[in-house]
């Protein structure tokens, strides 16, 4: 059975108290009818992720094409301009010390070639995400690390600059992945602020995402009023044990 991407979102938003909904995101050979293409311009594509919270709408390497380091990470076509733009910030940014030569083949890249990109918000997309990009903050992070190891069975990677390559990180590996995003998307993502961070979740993975959000969410929230209730009883000098907590715990719920 096909995942329902509407109560996906709901149960996302729901559990985690997201701010944005989730946002997802389809690489494709070509855009399906009845999407609308973009019809601005960004300076970045991460900014894609802020304005998809909204609506859906389709792009291609032109819509791409002010964010060399984007188009890059995507593996789009690439023009003359923007083959001579990703140089001259490489070059900038060896220069700096911000990438050297070897780290470059640490930034993910989509292993396949698109010729679009769909975002939207999850629940209106028409077709099955290759990735959902959440915006988070630590509480939220710390249920998805915890969803992450279960789902996967081990710890997520943490990613820095540049932070449109979580999308590829996710859908190559099919593993969930944090970005704690780079300096770029940080200027041009007004979501982005100095509390929040970004996590991708590969689309194939969704479903079980989803149903361990949900279910670590839920304990998290039972976990914190235990936790705050013995705080509160050992300020008062109290010395309850584990049983005895719950017991008022369970009293008081």
């Amino acid at each position: 059975m096909a995942l329902n991407l509407g109560l996906a979102a709901k149960t996302l938003t729901e559990s985690l108290q997201l701010k944005l909904p989730p946002v997802g995101i389809c690489a494709l050979e070509d855009v399906p009818q009845g999407i609308p293409t973009f019809s601005d311009r960004v300076a970045a594509g991460c900014k894609f992720w802020e304005l998809a919270a909204d609506n859906v709408f389709a792009t291609s390497a032109e819509h791409h094409a002010l964010c060399s380091i984007g188009l890059y990470t995507h593996n789009l076509e690439t023009t003359a301009r923007s083959q001579e733009d990703l140089g001259d910030a490489l070059k900038v940014f060896a220069d700096l010390g911000y990438v050297r030569e070897e780290d470059l083949p640490l930034i993910p890249v989509l292993q396949r070639k698109p010729k679009a990109l769909v975002y939207g918000p999850l629940d209106k997309l028409q077709a099955a995400p290759d990735a959902v990009i959440l915006f988070v903050d630590p509480a939220q992070i710390l249920v998805l690390s915890e969803a992450a190891q279960q789902v996967e069975m081990t710890h997520m990677p943490a990613l820095g600059r540049p932070a449109c390559g979580v999308v590829p990180q996710a859908i190559n590996t099919g593993r969930a992945a944090l970005s704690l995003g780079c300096c770029g998307a940080r200027a041009y993502v007004d979501a982005l602020k100095d509390d929040t961070a970004l996590f991708a979740i590969p689309g194939a993975a969704l479903d079980r995402y989803v149903e361990r959000i949900a279910a670590l969410a839920k304990a998290n929230s039972i976990l914190n009023s235990f936790h705050t209730l013995r705080k509160a009883d050992v300020a008062r000098g109290e010395s309850p044990t584990v049983k005895e907590s719950l017991a008022r715990l369970q009293a008081q719920s």
